[in-house]
């Protein structure tokens, strides 16, 4: 069932937006060589103390995990495409980092992601957060009223593939409001005019997931959140939190 938000909803959930804005600007720009993914962890936690919210990671435990998840962040190093566990891990040069990281405030959920090179860039890795970039502002564009959530999906799909990249097999968006995951689910490839027509009230986190392989394969690592690339390839992951209103896409975590 698909709630509509209230503008009043929208807003509060535009509160708890910018500070997932504020603490993945803040992990971003602490991740350097040498610094630990325990450590971006704690800033991303400072953040979370300071706005008097809290996290909808941390103990989190759908079907599939072995363990509730025991962090605040997100942290997928390189070849991890996504849900990955922070550890002692010290960020090293030309590491590819995405961070995932959601904030509750006043009942209400942010959620964003997106991902950057530490230290030295490799041009290849460059293009890859480009396209899921590229590919998360193409859902956007799609997400009016009017539209469908297979218009969602078909632009970011188009973006990706386009590029030659792959897309994980089963994994994209999702509703989002009081709870971190409601309907509907938010494909990351589809066909255009298909599914649920999207209404003023909706709000989606659109997330963009891309395989610098070109294959779709993956499967979790021993901690049994982390999904890593079958071919050993890198990922890049990219996501906002969006409303969908009569005045065009609302973007609740932009930084």
């Amino acid at each position: 069932m698909v709630e509509l938000k209230t503008d009043a909803s929208i807003d509060a959930m535009y509160a708890a937006g910018q500070v997932v804005a504020r603490a993945l600007t803040a992990v971003r720009d602490a991740a350097d060589v040498g610094v630990s993914l325990l450590e971006l962890d704690e800033v991303a936690r400072g953040v979370l103390r300071e706005a008097g919210a809290t996290s909808p990671f941390l103990g989190y435990r759908p079907s599939f995990a072995p363990v509730p998840f025991p962090a605040v962040l997100c942290t997928s190093v390189n070849d991890a495409i996504v849900h990955g566990v922070p550890t002692g891990y010290r960020l090293r040069d030309g590491d590819l980092l995405s961070i995932d990281f959601g904030a509750q405030l006043n009942g209400w959920v942010g959620d964003s992601a997106l991902s950057v090179t530490v230290g030295t860039a490799r041009p290849e890795d460059a293009r890859l957060i480009e396209t899921a970039e590229r590919a998360l502002a193409a859902g956007i564009g799609a997400a009016v009223v009017g539209n469908r959530i297979g218009d969602i999906a078909h632009a970011v799909g188009t973006v990706c593939r386009a590029a030659g990249y792959g897309i994980p097999d089963g994994f994209g968006g999702h509703g989002i409001g009081r709870r971190m995951h409601e309907d509907p689910g938010v494909p990351n490839e589809g066909r255009a005019g298909r599914g649920m027509r999207l209404r003023h009230g909706m709000v989606l986190a659109i997330e963009p997931m891309v395989i610098a392989g070109g294959t779709d394969g993956y499967h979790a690592a021993s901690d049994g959140w982390t999904l890593v690339t079958n071919d050993a390839s890198r990922a890049a992951h990219a996501e906002h939190t969006v409303a969908i209103t009569d005045g065009g896409p609302r973007v609740l975590t932009a930084r």
